[in-house]
């Protein structure tokens, strides 16, 4: 795998390891929601707001990002538009500094070094609805129409779904503390106490849905929002998180925010869809997609496992550019080849179910390059016990600094 970082840890800044204590979490936040999200029988991590009257039979829990969506908008009927109250760069920086001052003349340790504090405390911007609940009203309202293909015949609401990383993230962050998968990473409600700052902007379900001229003025109007903010421009955008997950969106103005920590896909240092100077391993993070097919547990692993006759299996686009060429070439070579599935499909509802059968049906899942050097499909590998072949050079993968993935591991 290319692009491996490793960085010493030695005269380090304590904002520097605030920075990995809050990739770390986000990565265990999205490690949750993949696992959760290719399952129709599980929990998502939001629910509607019932935390002052707990049911105690509460009705089953539900997984699926459609339903999970109907449940967040009819829980928050469409939040009116506001903003942040508004205060000068300078306001922002003598509030931050007498907190910082008091924090140190603390009695506690924690108090007085805040810089190594275990918990990490994010500023969620409430972004005007037509950057948020907007767009996602707008998926909710269309997802029916599967005759929308992206230029490659690929479904676009099914292509939004792997990438909504972004909604399962911005859920976690502003459901009520008692509803939260992560407890280290807490909401604070006041600029001047917080570390980070997280941009809710649906940028995949734009670039996809929208017309072209208006999806660009849109993101040039989240570009001035945000870049308008104090704390930006306190900080040039260093501290602040942005979801851009799938590699197409935002691409017209990301130059301008190429300060900011990164939500991505993977890294692809081939320089296809980022430029030089973009992303790299130490500002940005790397998060799964969200599997297109339901998770197998572990007694439907046990179930499929004498049904695996197939030693190696393929569905999906053969004709990719950049480094998905590869998958013509693996056609060539394995063609004819005994116990090889490899067949042409899409991410379809027919499709979904021929792929799941085959994966469930197999020992080992082919998982080459697309037109980006990651793929869904080493996801929907994993979700169904099928053993994930890996090809790709330049991929780098989800958590790959923290997680060593030439280990074997009896979990």
């Amino acid at each position: 795998m290319a692009g491996k970082s490793f960085f010493s840890v030695s005269h380090r800044s304590p904002s520097f390891f605030r920075s990995v204590i809050l990739l770390a979490s986000l990565s265990l936040i999205a490690v949750i929601i993949f696992s959760f999200s290719s399952s129709s029988s599980r929990c998502p991590p939001l629910l509607p707001n019932t935390v002052h009257n707990p049911n105690p039979n509460p009705s089953p829990p539900i997984y699926s990002f459609v339903e999970s969506l109907d449940k967040f908008l009819d829980s928050r009927r469409h939040a009116p538009d506001r903003t942040d109250s508004v205060v000068s760069v300078e306001d922002l920086d003598n509030s931050i500094w007498s907190r910082e001052m008091e924090r140190l003349r603390g009695s506690s340790p924690s108090d007085r070094w805040p810089g190594i504090s275990s918990v990490i405390r994010v500023y969620v911007y409430q972004m005007p609805s037509k950057f948020t609940y907007d767009l996602l009203s707008l998926f909710r309202n269309t997802y029916r129409e599967t005759a929308n293909l992206t230029s490659n015949g690929s479904p676009v609401h099914r292509l939004i779904e792997q990438h909504s990383i972004d909604y399962w993230l911005w859920a976690d962050l502003i459901a009520p503390e008692s509803q939260r998968l992560l407890k280290n990473v807490i909401r604070v409600y006041r600029q001047e106490e917080a570390d980070f700052f997280y941009i809710p902007f649906f940028t995949t379900i734009s670039y996809f849905l929208l017309e072209k001229q208006h999806c660009k003025a849109l993101y040039r109007e989240a570009l001035k929002w945000v870049t308008d903010q104090p704390a930006w421009q306190r900080s040039g955008g260093r501290d602040h998180i942005l979801p851009v997950h799938h590699p197409w969106s935002f691409k017209s103005v990301r130059r301008f925010m190429k300060k900011a920590i990164w939500l991505l896909p993977d890294m692809d240092s081939t320089g296809n869809w980022y430029k030089p100077g973009e992303v790299w391993l130490e500002k940005d993070l790397i998060l799964p997609y969200v599997a297109n097919l339901d998770a197998c547990d572990a007694k439907c692993v046990s179930e499929n496992q004498p049904r695996r006759k197939t030693l190696l299996f393929f569905r999906g686009r053969l004709k990719r550019n950049a480094g998905g060429k590869i998958r013509g070439k693996l056609v060539q070579v394995l063609h004819d080849a005994e116990g090889v599935v490899i067949e042409e499909g899409s991410i379809g509802i027919a499709g979904k179910e021929t792929a799941q059968h085959g994966m469930r049906s197999s020992i080992f899942c082919l998982s080459p390059a697309g037109d980006t050097p990651s793929s869904a499909r080493l996801f929907d590998a994993i979700v169904s016990g099928c053993i994930p072949v890996v090809v790709s050079d330049e991929l780098e993968l989800p958590f790959e600094g923290i997680l060593d993935y030439r280990k074997r591991t009896s979990q």
